[in-house]
């Protein structure tokens, strides 16, 4: 999936939701032109701001992730489950067939590998969630 700002779609937000109270911290970091331009270059991967991307890494460390990479692999999830639809979509048509003639079709042995590949991908996904 494209880390650019025009596909980061639906789940994503440059910035943190409000807080109750607002956030009263604050951090002063002082970083050498060349540690800017890798925070900068960073952040604008990963469409965040670099308060956030500092702010996530580091509470990372006791999360095993940070809510933008949730939203990410969130993101993944449903473009497959959309993939996975059109792909059950195929193998309808092809037991339609099967059914109606008799006979399985050249092509099932394909989709049907595409399913697998793509549920093995799912569970990928999920497993990195959860690790």
């Amino acid at each position: 999936m494209s880390e650019d700002s025009s596909s980061r779609g639906f789940f994503s937000r440059q910035r943190r939701a409000n807080v109750e109270g607002g956030r009263q911290g604050v951090r002063k970091v002082k970083v050498s032109p060349e540690e800017e331009g890798q925070l900068v270059r960073i952040a604008a991967k990963m469409g965040v701001t670099v308060p956030r991307l500092l702010l996530e890494s580091a509470l990372a460390v006791e999360q095993n992730e940070t809510p933008t990479q949730r939203k990410q692999a969130m993101a993944e999830l449903f473009a497959m489950h959309r993939l996975l639809a059109a792909i059950s979509n195929n193998v309808n048509q092809l037991a339609r067939q099967a059914n109606a003639t008799g006979e399985v079709a050249a092509e099932s042995a394909v989709t049907l590998r595409k399913v697998r590949e793509v549920a093995e991908r799912i569970d990928t996904v999920i497993d990195g969630l959860s690790s």
